[in-house]
């Protein structure tokens, strides 16, 4: 009990010296326009082999990643969404919120960079707070079944 009531204290007493503010002032910086950043950062991918295609467009800012994924598989509904993510290294980590069959639904994606590809991940997949994820992310494979080729925006 004296433990839960000190470490509480030590607690308290942080979050109250963080919360103090400086005395000199902020010098302000000016905003970059946002239409100039997405403009220079945009990219567009896509995958087309037989009847199935898989359109990619992603805008960048430092290692974040935005954009819009739709997947037009033959054979399977087609799902068109959005997604927010992180490069780290040469691999794209992102959710993918998409609508399918009438219902929103969320799944991990991962994407490695190759030149100018990027290589879909696949892996054995569970979920999780109502969210498809992967069992395991070091057992992914990127197996060359769905490369996304870097084309023109349109």
């Amino acid at each position: 009990m004296k433990i839960q009531i000190l470490t509480a204290c030590i607690l308290f007493a942080s979050l109250t010296a963080c919360n103090k503010k400086a005395e000199t002032p902020e010098t302000p910086v000016a905003p970059v326009p946002p239409k100039e950043i997405a403009a220079a950062e945009k990219e567009c991918y896509q995958f087309i082999k037989g009847k199935d295609t898989v359109s990619l467009t992603l805008a960048m800012n430092a290692n974040n990643a935005n954009g819009e994924l739709s997947y037009n598989l033959d054979g399977k509904d087609k799902n068109t969404g959005t997604f927010s993510g992180i490069f780290i290294g040469d691999t794209l980590y992102s959710d993918y919120t998409f609508k399918s069959e009438g219902m929103t639904s969320v799944r991990e994606t991962v994407f490695l960079r190759s030149g100018n590809t990027l290589i879909q991940g696949f892996g054995d997949m569970t979920e999780k707070d109502n969210k498809q994820i992967f069992k395991d992310g070091k057992k992914l494979k990127f197996d060359h079944s769905i490369v996304l080729t870097k084309t023109d925006c349109k």
